[in-house]
């Protein structure tokens, strides 16, 4: 695959995952059915996981328009926590949803635990280059 398909490619991903999120934060009293404190402990898990993987495809574009590992990094941290803050607000405006500092922690810690994921993973690479 050529650069400008990679590009291309890895950026419709980025706001095709952007997309998923808005439209599951657009349902009305989204529950998952279970017990409430399971269902709560299952909402939390997937916040985390979906900003988890937004963070992550975000490194993985940015990388992408050559950018190094360091600011890609850091620029997929910065637009997942700006994400998760917008999509906090949106929520305000949906019924039966709101707008949740403890949501907003979550999403950054799923987005954190990524960042630290590709960190290792790029220190484990650059480690077995040297070796």
């Amino acid at each position: 695959m050529n650069l400008i398909s990679k590009k291309y490619y890895s950026s419709i991903t980025v706001i095709g995952f952007a997309f998923f999120i808005f439209f599951l934060s657009a349902i009305p009293d989204l529950k998952s059915g279970l017990d409430t404190t399971l269902d709560i402990i299952l909402r939390k898990i997937a916040h985390a996981t979906e900003f988890g993987v937004l963070a992550y495809l975000i490194f993985l574009a940015l990388a992408n328009f050559k950018l190094s590992t360091k600011k890609s990094l850091l620029f997929a941290l910065i637009l997942a926590f700006l994400y998760a803050a917008s999509d906090e607000f949106h929520q305000s405006f949906v019924p039966g949803r709101e707008m949740a500092l403890i949501d907003f922690l979550v999403d950054a810690t799923g987005a954190i635990l990524s960042f630290y994921l590709i960190f290792l993973q790029q220190k484990r690479k650059n480690d077995m280059i040297k070796t």
